[in-house]
């Protein structure tokens, strides 16, 4: 090919392909950038957006039965409807046998680790009497032997309840969103022991306080997190009707309130019945009401509803519902065209309008009833189970800004509304919690790096559109944004997300995806001009180079002790959220020679990751996904979106660098 048509293909940008490597190189990613860009587009539902479709989950699997297993005993329904749950139940149960890892354990996914949780829930679910589930559930005691043993440093030989209940209470700590749900599982299908002796092995979740008014709720400290409202209410009245301390007027309390509090669970209930579209969620509710001799209440119609209607064909259930939302304005940031930062040709004019209207009418224009939340932002998903969040907020508010003119007036509204609702959101130290402003220290309710750094693009994205004073308070907030990522920067150099988790580490966070969302927010903040941000965000991007693995990919991290550099399984999810970041950096600092040693390193980089992340997706065109989902309380997922807009990002990046970066300008960054 000779220089004057790859030119022709690639748009200008020779002189920086010839820097990069052979001019192969450039063709190879400019025709897998469009197989993935087609690839995206047919991902689109009839509706034109992007629905998404989320991994089945063992965890979701075993709490759905359960649930349904329980209303079945108890002759909830109809006789169509029991024998109907009976054959649900069922189909669930050999789905399960069927994704048991070898060690006799579950993981939340089929591609996910065996972990305690979801193999002593799915221990509970499956019926120790049926002869069909007997080898699963001797492998699944054997497997959660082991893993209690392993927790609490013991040799046992037979599984104790009492040392599995402090195994997982160990996993989560001080949160008790997730392990008293669990815990009350097990307990409520005999797997604890029977009588009292199972109950006092279970907290008592403080149902009562749901009846103060909301307004108290951070002043009250609970040990639930904001979006567990449900589970403190259903969990805390079956252990109140199972077990009762000593305490005569906790007890005369939690009487008196019973009935209010659980018509405050029927008021906050979504019209799908399924609490947050959250298959756990909806069945420990479920569950813990059918179980606390509430079978009448209109909660539990509802919630097993939606049981019934969200199992798939065959027979698992997925975690939730889906992200619509969330996948679609990924989908719309990954579209963007290699040579603009806003622009989509890859869909008409007609789509792209179809797709304002849809997205502007996601947006929450009143106090959401769960949370309490105020007007203006969006939740993940466009069905009833949605809350609005600090993460989807910023991400429909950047995405708007592709589809629409900035000048739009409905388009402008809609974003200011998005922008005062985030400093609405934003929490003290600086940071965004993920639902609620000052509830808690607990996960969801504190401040994370990687949703403070999504909200300062998105505030930089619409800061000009808004009034004096608006920009004012965008101003002071995004500062106070930057303090806190200064403040949570490791001394690594890296940062620690919350929403995405990497199941090798073992913490099972994942710096790699942290550190890449950081990085963007201060390419897109760079005009703040602080030493401490600029020097912050070159110790991350150092690290982030240093994390690729030798096959030129990025798992979640690499692991350092003083002899062994141990790296994580390269994922497409990953190394696209590496490449992406590492070449945005590149291109705002092309022109600086103060930087070159960095600059060098990061050439070579994207041109091996690159490569790389064509194997991984057979030239833009295969696009597996990995479990890096982190929801709830350590609970796993995988989305098939993600691989394609991750990759996709990644291909357009690269480009941009291979077009953009010999001419950048000076940004005023220094060492």
């Amino acid at each position: 090919m000779s220089r004057q048509e790859l030119d022709n293909k690639t748009g200008s940008g020779l002189r920086a392909a010839i820097e990069f490597g052979v001019d192969s190189d450039v063709v190879a990613l400019e025709h897998a950038w469009r197989a993935a860009q087609q690839t995206l587009l047919s991902q689109r539902g009839p509706e034109g957006y992007w629905p998404g479709h989320l991994s089945s989950s063992a965890l979701s699997t075993a709490t759905a039965t359960m649930a349904l297993d329980e209303a079945r005993k108890l002759n909830v329904g109809s006789g169509p409807q029991q024998e109907e749950r009976r054959k649900q139940c069922e189909s669930g149960w050999h789905w399960l046998t069927q994704s048991q890892n070898p060690d006799g354990g579950w993981g939340d996914t089929t591609l996910s680790l065996s972990n305690i949780s979801t193999t002593s829930l799915v221990w509970a679910a499956l019926p120790s009497d049926d002869p069909r589930f007997a080898a699963a559930n001797n492998a699944a005691e054997k497997g959660l032997l082991r893993a209690v043993n392993q927790s609490l440093g013991t040799q046992e030989t037979v599984l104790i309840p009492g040392d599995l209940a402090t195994a997982i209470g160990r996993r989560y700590g001080k949160d008790h969103t997730f392990s008293v749900p669990i815990l009350t599982a097990l307990a409520l299908r005999g797997r604890l022991g029977f009588g009292p002796a199972a109950w006092k092995l279970i907290p008592q979740l403080p149902f009562e306080l749901a009846a103060f008014p909301r307004a108290w709720y951070a002043k009250l400290r609970l040990r639930v997190v904001s979006y567990a409202l449900p589970a403190l209410i259903a969990i805390g009245l079956v252990r109140f009707a199972n077990y009762r301390n000593w305490n005569l007027a906790s007890n005369a309390l939690r009487q008196m309130v019973k009935q209010r509090v659980l018509r405050i669970l029927h008021e906050i209930q979504p019209a799908s019945g399924g609490f947050l579209e959250a298959t756990p969620l909806t069945s420990f509710v479920t569950l813990g009401l059918l179980r606390a001799g509430m079978s009448a209440s209109p909660v539990v119609d509802a919630g097993l509803a939606f049981l019934e209607n969200s199992r798939r064909e065959d027979g698992s259930w997925p975690i939730d519902t889906n992200l619509a939302t969330w996948a679609t304005t990924l989908s719309l940031g990954a579209l963007r065209e290699p040579t603009s930062s806003d622009k989509i040709v890859a869909l008409s004019r007609d789509e792209k309008n179809e797709l304002r209207t849809w997205l502007l009418g996601q947006q929450y224009r009143s106090i959401h009833p769960f949370t309490q939340a105020a007007p203006g932002g969006w939740a993940w998903t466009n069905l009833s189970g949605g809350v609005p969040d600090s993460d989807d907020t910023p991400g429909a508010m950047l995405a708007l800004g592709l589809l629409a003119n900035p000048t739009d007036p409905e388009v402008r509204v809609a974003a200011k509304r998005g922008a005062l609702w985030l400093l609405g959101t934003q929490n003290r130290d600086g940071g965004m919690p993920t639902f609620c402003r000052g509830w808690g220290q607990l996960p969801f309710d504190r401040s994370s790096a990687d949703l403070t750094a999504h909200a300062l693009r998105a505030w930089k994205r619409w800061y000009p559109e808004l009034d004096s004073r608006s920009q004012t308070l965008v101003e002071q907030a995004a500062k106070r944004g930057v303090n806190y990522l200064l403040k949570q920067q490791q001394a690594t150099g890296a940062w620690v997300p919350l929403w995405f988790g990497n199941q090798y580490l073992a913490e099972e966070e994942n710096p790699v995806y942290g550190t890449s969302r950081v990085l963007l927010s201060w390419v897109a903040t760079r005009d703040l001009q602080r030493a401490e941000w600029d020097a912050a965000a070159l110790r991350a991007w150092r690290w982030l180079l240093d994390q690729q693995n030798s096959d030129g990919g990025w798992g979640g991290g690499r692991s350092f002790d003083s002899t062994v550099v141990r790296e994580m399984p390269t994922t497409i999810e990953e190394t696209g959220l590496a490449l992406e970041s590492l070449a945005e950096c590149y291109v705002a600092l092309k022109r600086h020679a103060e930087q070159q040693p960095l600059l060098d390193a990061t050439q070579r980089a994207l041109l091996a990751g690159g490569k790389r992340l064509l194997e991984l997706t057979d030239n833009g065109t295969r696009f597996p996904a990995s479990p890096i989902g982190f929801y709830f309380a350590k609970l796993w997922y995988f989305e098939t979106t993600y691989p394609m807009v991750f990759a996709l990002n990644a291909l357009r990046g690269l480009l941009r660098a291979l077009r953009e970066g010999s001419t950048g300008t000076n940004s005023g960054v220094v060492e």
